[in-house]
């Protein structure tokens, strides 16, 4: 929804995250999440480059197979790993299992979706973040991924693509009263830097793919939600809560 209402509800949700992530571990390690501006709108980045993608995780369910649903019981289940930053990382089902492809080591869940359909996910063309493969981080399209059955140690399926090899989605319209509290990811052309970015405010889609393409120079970057998109990030003070997630991606180190 794009009312005054639930814009409020998310902004009361940040701000008592933000309060209690005064109690949270500070962010040792080397992720970088930073404030940026662009074009007149406010974001939150984390950015991963090649080395690190080895402690980049995806994660849907506890070791009981029950829904890990909020950044909290993520981190207990992390157990000694610190969390340095996390996200919601694609759409889901009522029961919180994944739309399209789940994928995180031996771990997968969910089934690849080639086709049109209703709603964000089905506005083609959608993608597929990978990594791990070819090379650290790729974002692929979801028909050409179906094709070329990448290699991946991570894979998550959502849509639209926002950048598609440089160019924004054909569908984006410049001028859309749709806003919403925006997050998704994007990918260096070389393959070897991911950026994982939330706006502060509602956006459209326009604005956030123009983020992607301009403000980081991403080659291909993938949207992962709205409205529902959250942060934990303890190096910002973040550490939002609201409705369960389904898939969530973060960076880890070894706690100490």
């Amino acid at each position: 929804m794009t009312t005054l209402w639930t814009d409020l509800r998310r902004r009361l949700g940040v701000v008592a995250g933000a309060l209690l992530a005064l109690g949270l571990p500070g962010a040792a390690g080397p992720a970088e999440c930073h404030k940026l501006d662009h074009d007149g709108q406010g974001y939150a980045v984390c950015t991963v480059t090649a080395d690190e993608e080895p402690r980049l995780g995806l994660w849907l369910y506890d070791g009981r197979g029950r829904p890990l649903n909020h950044f909290g019981s993520l981190r207990k289940h992390l157990g000694g790993q610190t969390l340095l930053f996390a996200m919601n990382a694609g759409m889901y089902h009522s029961d919180y299992a994944p739309v399209g492809l789940f994928r995180s080591g031996t771990e997968e869940h969910g089934a690849l979706v080639t086709g049109e359909g209703g709603g964000n996910f089905g506005l083609l063309p959608n993608g597929v973040f990978c990594t791990g493969g070819k090379t650290p981080f790729q974002v692929i399209e979801s028909r050409r991924f179906s094709t070329s059955a990448p290699a991946c140690r991570l894979a998550t399926q959502s849509g639209p693509m926002l950048v598609i090899d440089g160019d924004l989605h054909p569908r984006f319209l410049i001028d859309s009263d749709s806003r919403y509290v925006r997050n998704g990811v994007g990918v260096s052309q070389d393959g070897q830097t991911a950026w994982f970015a939330i706006s502060d405010r509602p956006v459209t889609f326009h604005e956030f793919g123009r983020l992607f393409r301009d403000g980081l120079q991403a080659r291909d970057a993938l949207y992962f939600d709205g409205s529902i998109s959250r942060l934990y990030a303890p190096a910002l003070g973040r550490s939002d809560f609201g409705w369960p997630l389904g898939p969530m991606i973060g960076l880890t180190a070894p706690a100490g």
